[in-house]
């Protein structure tokens, strides 16, 4: 759950890498880096809090050069503390590298053990820092070379931009989990997480990387590599579910009509007698726009989000029920009261949210909520970068869908099945990773699960 971006021989890098980092902001509020570099140097500014937060003009000022990557982060491996913030700088035999990250790595504890017990000092308790020790002690004397090696050794998602002086690096694994796509902008070269990214700057879309496929950025100009064995392709359905900006372009495919045709195909699976279609905003509003077309029913946003809401705030000494989900959604009661509603959401993950949301529903006035869900019951974590919790949290791994129902008190409840969401997607089982849905993994987890999830002793999913 994070955005990465690189630009490379642009004048003004740092204030596009930033640009970038703006547009990919609802993929990481916890911390946000820049690393810029020309031909010999590389200069970092990193801080936690979101892009805006970190960086100023002044600031930007700071960092020259022609070449950056950048970083938004949501931890899924690692503490949330400022020495994990990316990307990360560090020296090494060939000179300095800098290094970010979106996606998880599944066997990073093993690896890290094994680079401890052979003399490695991590800095970090990131998954990330791992690439970089192993690329450090290969034998190989170009970097890139010495990352291809050393990516051997990783097993799971990653998505990657580096910098070292005249080149940038950017990376997609094998099973393609995470996006990454790559565009021009005025004779330079972008890559970004999502495409949202270079609609902000102008820059041209040119294509996504392949899956497995290491791209160099020089003087010379894009030069393509495909080192890695064929594998089961894995890209992550969720990004299209819930992560990505409906604006963007994801795996060749726009996430605005992906997400219509899933509010259209849970229509079909699970109609409602309602008098009007209400979304959970702001992920939800799309499939709530493609229901209520299918279903020939208004829409209308009865729920209204506050887009304001920092990292904290002050919460009143005297109990507000529901205090919580009002301090980010707020009912309109003129469209809910009286009313048999419809309402969508993208995903039940633990069941809490969606209770109090139907609950603000009725407080509202509403006569019957009936919550459907635009995706199916999510069984297992997610072990490649999307931030679901534990199993024993997941509220779908241990109870039935009417008694789901039961609890967020909802009168009835529906949820998208995963035939007719990857039919709607025109997506193929074995084509797109659903174990969050099926539990079936793409990639082989190490026996010690939850040494993993564990992530060094430190960590929390």
């Amino acid at each position: 759950m994070c955005g990465i971006v690189g630009i490379f021989g642009h004048p003004e890098a740092s204030t596009l890498a930033y640009l970038s980092l703006y547009a990919l902001q609802h993929r990481g509020q916890e911390s946000a880096g820049i690393v810029t570099g020309d031909a010999s140097r590389l200069h970092q500014r990193a801080g936690m809090g979101q892009a805006a937060d970190v960086f100023s003009k002044d600031v930007l000022d700071q960092l020259p050069g022609s070449s950056a990557i950048g970083h938004v982060r949501y931890s899924t491996a690692g503490n949330s503390d400022p020495t994990n913030v990316q990307p990360f700088l560090f020296q090494h035999h060939r000179g300095p590298i800098a290094i970010a990250h979106n996606g998880n790595l599944v066997n990073a504890a093993l690896l890290r053990d094994e680079l401890e017990t052979a003399g490695s000092i991590f800095q970090t308790t990131s998954d990330t820092e791992a690439i970089l020790h192993l690329t450090a002690r290969t034998q190989m004397p170009d970097v890139v070379d010495a990352l291809v090696e050393a990516l051997r050794r990783v097993r799971g998602a990653y998505s990657l931009v580096l910098l070292v002086p005249g080149r940038l690096i950017a990376v997609r694994d094998p099973h393609g989990f995470r996006p990454l796509s790559v565009g021009k902008v005025d004779g330079a070269w972008v890559v970004a997480s999502e495409t949202c990214a270079f609609d902000l700057l102008g820059a041209k879309h040119i294509r996504d990387l392949e899956r497995g496929e290491v791209v160099v950025l020089d003087v010379g100009g894009l030069h393509s590599f495909m080192p890695f064995g064929p594998v089961r392709p894995a890209p992550c359905f969720f990004e299209h579910v819930y992560f990505a900006r409906p604006d963007s372009l994801l795996f060749g495919e726009s996430v605005q009509l992906v997400r219509k045709r899933l509010g259209e195909q849970l229509y079909r699976e699970h109609p409602a007698d309602v008098d009007v279609v209400i979304p959970v905003p702001d992920s939800g509003v799309v499939a709530a726009m493609g229901y209520a077309h299918a279903s020939g029913k208004p829409f209308d946003m009865g729920l209204v989000r506050n887009h304001y809401v920092g990292r904290t705030f002050i919460e009143p000494t005297q109990q507000i029920r529901n205090f919580g989900v009002r301090i980010k959604l707020n009912p309109v009661r003129e469209v809910l009261k009286g009313k048999r509603i419809a309402l969508i959401d993208d995903s039940l993950v633990r069941g809490t949210t969606s209770r109090k949301i139907v609950q603000l529903c009725r407080d509202a006035g509403a006569s019957e909520v009936h919550m459907r869900i635009s995706c199916p019951p999510t069984i297992g974590p997610c072990y490649y970068g999307i931030d679901t919790p534990l199993s024993e949290e997941l509220i779908a791994s241990s109870n039935s869908v009417p008694e789901i129902c039961r609890y967020i008190s909802a009168d009835s409840l529906g949820y998208l099945s995963l035939e007719g969401m990857l039919s709607a997607a025109g997506k193929e089982r074995d084509g797109v990773c659903t174990a969050c849905w099926t539990d079936e993994q793409p990639v082989e987890l190490p026996r010690d699960q939850a040494a993993q999830l564990r992530l060094f002793e430190k960590s929390r999913r």
